[in-house]
């Protein structure tokens, strides 16, 4: 008989994992307190842009989201196919613009380490900038372009996901309320209550709860300190043109999505569980919007949303086997990489769970690190 894995969360970590577990076979439900993919995974922008994200050395955090962005292609095709929708994914390529000659120095070390890494990358200025992308502010020196990267819509990811693992059979359970307790049996396995529906059992948890994953110390007894970073994005409608590429700048992000509309990002802040969105966060983007992306200048923004983001004290995420908890697993504290690390955290995971897995980089992300620091 199939071993039953229960996912504790269903955002886009939760429902990714389930995904590939049932492909392999798996039992699968998973458990939601409140809708799928309703935090970070709903405000994410969707970039899938390892080089943009890790500018300093290709350390194990760059490593990992690298391989996730070489299995996305074949993970995608995947997700479609069994649900029989599209996720957007826009190969668009990224500039990384900067407005300083001090920028160029540092500009040409980053190009040099990305390019061993396959990222392609080109120092592009001037006509030629103009010409990739015309609706960059003219004040801008120089930009690093990498074709490598690449985007995708995070709420069309989240259905497609959620429509695929129904097709594969997952009991997918939204709305389940408050986690009241989990029983790790002396034998094995393990039992869940949640306010909202009877216990559920399973041989196997794998913990995806994002950043209320810290209130699972006391079942886990382990040290998890992930907390919740507020990430506050507003959106204009677009045309096709108004932007060909993703573009990083010093101030913020944009990206254009297929559904006509320009996602800028992320005006960031500490506010506990708190993700309303304020006014003085949003301004702060269309202050960057103004200065960087002309094109954008004085129109309304069309939509402004938050979510809150699991960041970890050393901003990698808790992935792995739980220490004194054979039938525990964790997978989260992705902060805002989740959309990007969802593959790679996936397979990681059902390799675990077939009793495999990569040792040397599940070392550097593993859920029991800060436990006895």
């Amino acid at each position: 008989m199939p071993q039953s894995v229960i996912m504790l969360g269903g955002g886009i970590i939760g429902l990714s994992c389930a995904f590939e577990a049932a492909l392999r076979g798996y039992q699968v439900t998973v458990l939601e307190s409140g809708k799928f993919g309703g935090q970070a995974s709903g405000a994410a922008a969707g970039m899938l842009a390892p080089y943009s994200e890790n500018i300093e050395q290709p350390d194990p955090f760059f490593r990992l989201c690298l391989q996730s962005l070489r299995l996305y292609e074949q993970w995608v095709e995947k997700v479609e196919s069994i649900s029989g929708m599209s996720t957007d994914w826009v190969r668009s390529g990224s500039l990384n613009v900067y407005r300083h000659e001090a920028d160029l120095l540092p500009l040409q070390s980053r190009m040099r380490w990305h390019n061993e890494w396959g990222a392609k990358a080109e120092r592009i200025e001037g006509e030629a900038l103009r010409a990739l992308e015309p609706g960059l502010s003219h004040d801008i020196e120089v930009a690093l372009y990498c074709p490598e990267e690449s985007h995708i819509y995070a709420p069309g990811l989240v259905t497609a996901l959620e429509t695929a693992c129904r097709k594969l059979g997952v009991k997918l359970n939204d709305h389940a309320g408050e986690l009241l307790d989990i029983s790790f049996h002396e034998s094995a396995g393990v039992s869940v209550q949640m306010s909202g529906l009877s216990k559920l059992s399973g041989d196997r948890i794998v913990i995806c709860s994002g950043a209320w994953s810290g209130a699972l110390e006391r079942w886990l007894d382990i040290h998890i300190p992930i907390h919740p970073i507020r990430g506050q994005i507003c959106s204009y409608e677009s045309k096709a043109d108004d932007l060909r590429h993703m573009v990083f700048s010093s101030g913020a992000y944009w990206v254009n999505k297929p559904i006509g509309r320009i996602v800028c990002g992320a005006s960031e802040d500490v506010s506990g569980f708190d993700s309303s969105v304020t006014d003085r966060g949003i301004q702060r983007l269309i202050r960057a919007s103004d200065r960087w992306m002309p094109r954008l200048a004085g129109r309304e923004t069309a939509y402004r949303w938050a979510g809150l983001r699991p960041a970890t004290m050393d901003g990698l995420p808790l992935i792995g086997n739980v220490v004194g908890k054979p039938s525990a697993m964790m997978a989260s504290g992705h902060y805002r990489n989740g959309i990007l690390l969802s593959p790679v955290t996936a397979m990681l995971i059902c390799d675990l769970l077939d009793g495999g897995g990569d040792s040397s980089l599940l070392e550097a992300i593993s859920p029991n690190r800060f436990t006895n620091l």
